[in-house]
């Protein structure tokens, strides 16, 4: 199977499970042409898994004005009927307002050279990830260069706009929708119409289990970890709060946070604010063996969002043994089951997160227990390995016309799906 990947910006490091999901497809011998609109910072290129995917990585932009007419003239020329379909459907979902129009116009653009490589390289299926306007460009240049495309659903902030970015058409264009996990998939049956929804089949995001080691956590904790972009989204003025409170009975704690983003200032400006200078402390992005090594020094993993998906990060921790204290919001709570596996608490609460915090610092059986049921609930449902295999199970009987579950039933069926051929 030759087929191309398309997100905004590839590879970051804050997607890194898009980069395991494509070194997966291609173990199971697909041909995975990655493509990305923009190029990403070098702040992003954390380890060699970065730095070899943006060197085979096809960039739209900047693009050359003259490749972009040649692109569009070419396609025009080659296909009338398809390129003004095409146009018709980028006018048909273009956002009101001038600034709507100006940006649905760029998005064609795009889309016009990213056909042309899809045709060049003789792609037959685009995988797009994150439906917003990496998504808008994929649609498009699917109905350009004549093939199908799918998309992975995400959320959860383009659940805040969804007819700004038009997920009902997107979702009917589709040949199917990987959703993330079950609270994803019943979105996209609210922005749908029933005739659409045996296309969406949950897909969850994954890990490798063997690339986790449980450490030896018979101590009294300690540290904690956050791993994550610095934005509003992510909550951590609520976990400083926390910090602050619980810096008398834990003189000793000290908190890791990993990564970056534009709210960086405004955040370290809280910590000295609040006095807990000494017990944050900011390390900026890292790359997955850093991560990794992160979590085998550390004694539990917090993330205290207001809105997320399914986070990969929680995945990580759990399948290193590590104890999770997380929100309890859209698909958290089929990752982590509350007092068995980790702990979830209400949204902005800062008074429950800060007691099960202090709860699980203060008794390293009670952590090692939740850690090993964490990561056999990780083993067992979010084991990369069986979900791109299924995805690569259900992209392949979409593209024979053929149909499958929302999920594989059962374990057992996960474990016999076999890689399509390379025919196919």
């Amino acid at each position: 199977m030759r087929l191309a990947y398309l997100t905004g910006e590839y590879p970051r490091a804050t997607d890194t499970f898009i980069q395991r999901e494509v070194e997966t497809l291609r173990e199971l011998g697909a041909e995975v042409l990655t493509c990305s609109v923009r190029p990403t910072g070098s702040e992003h290129w954390v380890g060699p898994e970065q730095r070899a995917e943006r060197e085979r990585t096809f960039y739209i932009l900047p693009g050359n004005p003259l490749e972009l007419a040649i692109a569009h003239l070419q396609l025009a020329i080659a296909n009338p009927r398809r390129y003004w379909q095409a146009l018709r459907l980028a006018i048909a979902i273009c956002p009101p307002g001038l600034r709507g129009v100006l940006y649905q116009l760029f998005y064609f653009a795009e889309a016009g050279l990213l056909a042309r490589h899809l045709q060049r390289e003789a792609v037959r299926h685009l995988h797009n990830h994150f439906a917003d306007s990496s998504c808008t460009v994929a649609m498009l240049a699917a109905e350009l260069a004549g093939i199908r495309f799918s998309f992975t659903l995400h959320g959860p902030y383009v659940f805040f706009e969804p007819h700004r970015w038009r997920i009902d058409i997107k979702i009917a264009k589709s040949l199917f929708v990987c959703c993330i996990s079950h609270f994803c998939r019943s979105q996209a049956m609210l922005f749908s119409t029933p005739d659409c929804w045996d296309k969406l089949h949950v897909v969850h995001c994954g890990v490798d289990p063997s690339e986790f080691r449980p450490a030896d956590r018979d101590r009294l904790g300690r540290h904690l970890l956050y791993v994550g972009r610095l934005d509003a989204a992510k909550g951590l003025p609520v976990l400083f709060d926390s910090l602050a409170a619980l810096k008398e009975r834990h003189p000793d704690l000290l908190l890791t946070v990993v990564g970056d983003g534009g709210d960086r200032p405004q955040l370290e400006a809280r910590v000295r604010q609040l006095g807990i200078r000494e017990q944050v402390r900011f390390v900026g992005y890292k790359s997955r063996l850093e991560v990794r090594q992160c979590l085998q020094e550390s004694d539990l993993l917090v993330l205290p969002s207001f809105a997320e998906g399914v986070p990969v990060v929680l995945m990580e921790a759990m399948a290193a043994g590590l104890p999770v204290v997380a929100t309890r919001i859209a698909g958290i709570s089929e990752l982590v089951d509350d007092g068995e596996s980790g702990y979830l608490v209400p949204p902005g609460d800062a008074l429950a997160l800060g007691n099960r915090i202090s709860t699980l610092l203060g008794d390293d059986r009670l952590r090692s227990r939740l850690g090993a049921a964490g990561r056999a609930k990780v083993a067992a449902e979010f084991d990369i390995a069986r979900e791109v295999a299924w995805l690569y199970r259900v992209m392949g009987s979409r593209l024979a016309g053929q149909a499958e579950p929302l999920r594989p039933e059962g374990d057992r069926q996960v474990e016999v799906l076999q890689p399509l051929g390379r025919g196919v």
